[in-house]
């Protein structure tokens, strides 16, 4: 069956993002809204911020950079960020961030692929993207210093205010407005995502997309909550990311939230963040909920305005769940979503306490059917793969009409890759058909990893998958070594050699298993069904290790 939503459908506006934000004959707020969390006289308020976004557009104008083409971002999280997001796409351009922590290959891919016409970049990271621009024949004239702060010019890369609009200009600038079906087909952003296997693909999400997700993100934030109490967020999720986005650059404005910005994550500062500035509510991935439990920092700090926390990105377990949100006296509300569908498509309505380790119910205007492998629809309380449809569901993937067809059906069912059982309207997540590995949320595809390993010349084959130690997921490689390296080549030289390859998420930090052959089929696939069956073994060996040195 199909299943809807238990809630009425809600009112989608068919405008554009800039149009959502800022409605014709509103004033945008002065109150910061945006603020470094080390400096908080660094910020940035609405109407500051609409300034900036309308200097940009000018730029980009002059730059030569058409409705369509891509500004790609390649920095740590600042407050000048949002300006970057907002001021591409709402001056009818694509955003798309590349993650700071990218090597110089993966950081070349992304350029090449999304076709990025201008690359704002943080001081700290120009040599770098220098690095990848040569390798992706990108100029380095369209690439430009970018930071919350003005630069001198580094290595021949000119500051980003150097290119911009004045505050002059900004005050006769007026974005073109969308109707309902421009702001439908319209790509506002190309988030990467692995997508159900393979390596990352940008998703592209229209501007509609955007407004409806917020919106649905809205009703089941309030749908319970009687009564709105003044909220403080702190902005630690990384704005290249999807889930970044929507709550720090969209739902900020949208709620009139102040976020306290984390340049970088580290676990005692956003304990700091949370005393200081009284975060009320957050939204997070397993990993924080992993460091809340477990660390010993935790006792030395006062988090007790924290009351709301939204946990979605990778699979939570109930018991961790409910240990965190016992102790600390925190509601913690699951959520399943995916970057194909913009954020998020289930959530445990806030107001709402659950303790079963359900990702929730369906949000407002959208639809999800379970099937089996047949493509057969199964029962309630048995495990089927998640088709969804809904106003948040991507376009497809950019520049690549296969996977676009592989995934996304005519009539607009997105093929998700988990696997979830349905009771009474309620859903759990129990498996994962795709084949892509979640780190600290941050997804990594085997495929991508199995290639980097080939390239050493003494790897005769490789399969990745990933492996579960102490409720966080990590990458795990079962390497089949050529005949003259065996008992030569060690886990160590391996893991060294990838570090020069890879970001650090995407390092094999589950370990190395040397095999005599990678089980494959007839076809020449490996069988992720027995590899992930190894990982499974191994895990509970490790751990099994590790308890009896206690």
């Amino acid at each position: 069956m199909v299943y809807k939503s238990p809630f009425p459908d809600i009112d989608i506006p068919g405008v554009d993002i800039l149009t959502y934000l800022f409605p014709t004959g509103s004033k945008p707020s002065d109150s910061p809204i945006w603020i470094d969390s080390k400096n908080p006289n660094t910020s940035l308020s609405p109407k500051q911020l609409l300034q900036w976004v309308k200097r940009l557009a000018i730029g980009l104008d002059r730059l030569g950079v058409q409705p369509g083409e891509v500004l790609m971002t390649y920095t740590p999280n600042h407050v000048f960020v949002p300006v970057a997001y907002l001021g591409a796409v709402g001056s009818r351009r694509v955003f798309t961030g590349a993650n700071p922590i990218y090597t110089v290959p993966e950081m070349a891919h992304q350029i090449t692929n999304s076709e990025a016409r201008v690359i704002l970049v943080h001081p700290s990271l120009v040599n770098k993207a220098l690095e990848a621009a040569e390798t992706a024949k990108f100029p380095k004239s369209r690439i430009f210093a970018f930071s919350d702060y003005p630069n001198p010019v580094i290595d021949g890369v000119q500051d980003w205010r150097s290119m911009i609009g004045t505050p002059e200009e900004a005050e006769q600038y007026s974005w073109k407005r969308m109707d309902e079906e421009e702001s439908k087909r319209t790509v506002a952003t190309v988030n990467y995502s692995s997508g159900t296997t393979g390596l990352p693909k940008g998703v592209m999400v229209s501007h509609y997309n955007l407004v409806a997700n917020a919106e649905q993100h809205i009703f089941m934030k309030y749908i319970h909550v009687k009564e709105r109490e003044p909220e403080r967020w702190v902005g630690f999720l990384p704005l290249y990311h999807a889930y970044g986005q929507l709550w720090c650059n969209i739902m900020a404005i949208k709620l009139h939230v102040p976020v306290y910005v984390m340049k970088q994550f580290g676990y005692e500062e956003f304990l700091r963040v949370l005393q200081t500035y009284k975060i009320t509510h957050l939204h997070v991935a397993p990993p924080i909920l992993v460091m809340l439990s477990k660390r010993p920092e935790t006792a030395k700090y006062d988090i007790s305005s924290v009351k709301d926390v939204l946990c979605g990105a990778a699979p939570l377990s109930k018991e961790l769940q409910n240990d965190v949100g016992k102790r600390f006296n925190m509601t913690i509300h699951q959520g399943w979503g995916m970057t194909e569908v913009t954020t998020g498509a289930v959530h445990v309505p806030f107001g709402f306490w659950d303790d079963s380790g359900s990702v929730g119910q369906l949000d407002p205007n959208s639809e999800i059917m379970l099937l089996d492998d047949d493509g057969k629809e199964v029962a309630d309380g048995q495990p089927g793969e998640i088709y969804v449809r809904g106003p948040m569901v991507c376009l497809g993937y950019w520049r690549n009409e296969r996977a676009t067809q592989e995934s996304l059906s005519p009539d607009g069912w997105l093929k998700t890759g988990d696997v979830a059982i349905v009771k009474e309207g309620w859903f759990w997540i129990v498996d994962r058909k795709k084949e892509l590995i979640k780190v600290n949320a941050l997804q990594v595809a085997p495929a991508e990893l199995e290639a980097v390993l080939l390239e050493h010349e003494d790897i005769a084959d490789a399969a990745v998958v990933g492996i579960t130690l102490n409720e966080q997921e990590w990458p795990r490689a079962y390497v089949q070594l050529k005949e003259h390296a065996k008992g030569q080549l060690s886990q160590k030289i391996i893991q060294e050699w990838m570090k020069g390859k890879v970001a650090k998420h995407k390092q094999l930090v589950g370990g190395i298993a040397f095999v005599e052959e990678v089980p494959k089929l007839a076809s020449g696939k490996i069988m992720r069904k027995v590899m992930k069956d190894w990982a499974k073994r191994d895990a509970a060996i490790i751990e099994g290790k590790a308890k009896a040195k206690l």
